[in-house]
């Protein structure tokens, strides 16, 4: 069964990871998806891999009111509008203690994971109250519940206030039938993951990789298909009692 179908998806941070699985899985289960990043070349790859008919996309940078006006709009003139809006776009940040963290990446991991996320609500929800309501799925981080480790105070400062956004707008959401949920990965086999690997253990990731699967209940990475799948049955009507809810998808990790 298709439990997409039919439905429009603006999905950002499309370009790589776990924003490219669930462009790849929507699409899949039947929906027509608008993709949102800033680099151009993975986005016009993935399109095509798709198929014209059934997905577009649109070079975006998250942390701009402007541009996810335009991705908004251009939903509506490509497809007829928005049923689902996945916040998947995010920024890592470096490795350092927080008297060591520099402050312009600072600034630059809470403007993308927390100032994009509220600009993406802030449009898809105006969007979806028009059409009736709506699904939306941010796509946050474990470290959206625990700090874990140490080094990564701006990534978890972001993550935890995209759960706060996130049950902020299910309670505003609700009364006009948008349901707003956050699904939370744990190590994932990602881009993102292979870069805070280096980061932590430069020369070395095989350490951070070591560390991390250690604290795993299941011994093992996630994929972003994995995920996407969590994240398509969050969107989908298959989850329709669902608001405010969030979701882990950390190999266990939470549990401890």
């Amino acid at each position: 069964m298709r439990t997409l179908e039919n439905k429009i998806a603006i999905i950002t941070g499309a370009g790589s990871g776990i924003g490219r699985a669930c462009a790849e899985l929507f699409v899949e289960q039947g929906a027509r998806v608008l993709l949102a990043g800033r680099r151009e070349a993975p986005l016009q790859e993935l399109v095509r891999a798709l198929g014209e008919e059934k997905a577009s996309y649109l070079a975006t940078d998250v942390t701009r009111p402007e541009d996810n006006q335009r991705l908004f709009e251009a939903a509506s003139n490509k497809f007829g509008g928005c049923d689902i809006f996945i916040a998947s776009a995010g920024s890592e940040g470096v490795a350092e203690l927080i008297e060591d963290y520099p402050v312009d990446v600072f600034d630059e991991v809470m403007a993308v994971n927390v100032r994009g996320v509220f600009l993406g609500l802030k449009h898809a929800m105006a969007t979806m109250r028009v059409r009736g309501g709506g699904s939306i799925v941010i796509v946050s981080s474990i470290a959206g519940i625990k700090a874990r480790n140490t080094h990564n105070s701006a990534y978890v400062a972001s993550k935890h206030a995209e759960v706060g956004l996130m049950r902020t707008a299910a309670l505003e959401g609700a009364p006009h039938g948008i349901r707003v949920n956050v699904v939370l990965p744990g190590p994932t086999d990602t881009e993102m993951v292979r870069r805070i690997e280096e980061s932590r253990s430069p020369g070395a990731p095989e350490r951070t990789r070591a560390t991390l699967l250690a604290q795993l209940p299941l011994k093992r990475y996630g994929t972003a298909q994995e995920v996407a799948q969590i994240i398509a049955f969050v969107a989908s009507d298959a989850a329709s009692i669902t608001a405010g809810e969030v979701f882990a998808a950390d190999g266990g990790l939470s549990a401890g």
